[in-house]
């Protein structure tokens, strides 16, 4: 019987200590997995950025406050505002969205433009008061 019970203590002890070593295999999936959304991620920020810039040069207000403006100002308005909804931008968007949008270029289009049009009356706002 004590047999038996060292055996299983035994046993349950190599089960557990297999569960929490990690051989490289898996820590570099796990690293490849996170160095893929970072990359997608920051892509994805990217193309909010122009999305951004080209959405606050086309509204008629920006391009008479603009004639106002140096174009050292003008770029520090427009990097303010457009970083502001770049870093708001992964918080609109599901893990599903942005593979959809690495697949799709025209549901990526579609997605940005969402985005920049939900953040950017905002984050516009809030750099004008």
């Amino acid at each position: 019987m004590k047999k038996i019970l060292i055996s299983t203590a035994m046993l349950a002890t190599f089960a557990l200590a297999g569960c929490t070593t990690t051989d490289g295999m898996n820590t570099n999936a796990g690293n490849a997995i996170g160095t893929a959304n970072n990359i997608g991620m920051n892509v994805f920020k990217a193309a909010v950025d122009n999305q951004c810039r080209s959405q606050i040069e086309n509204q008629s207000a920006w391009r008479i406050a603009s004639v106002a403006m140096t174009e050292t100002q003008e770029e520090a308005i427009k990097s303010n505002v457009c970083g502001c909804v770049s870093e708001q931008a992964p918080q609109q968007v599901t893990l599903v969205e942005l593979g959809n949008a690495a697949i799709d270029t025209q549901y990526r289009t579609q997605l940005v433009t969402r985005v920049v049009a939900k953040s950017l009356q905002t984050c516009y706002a809030n750099f004008t008061k």
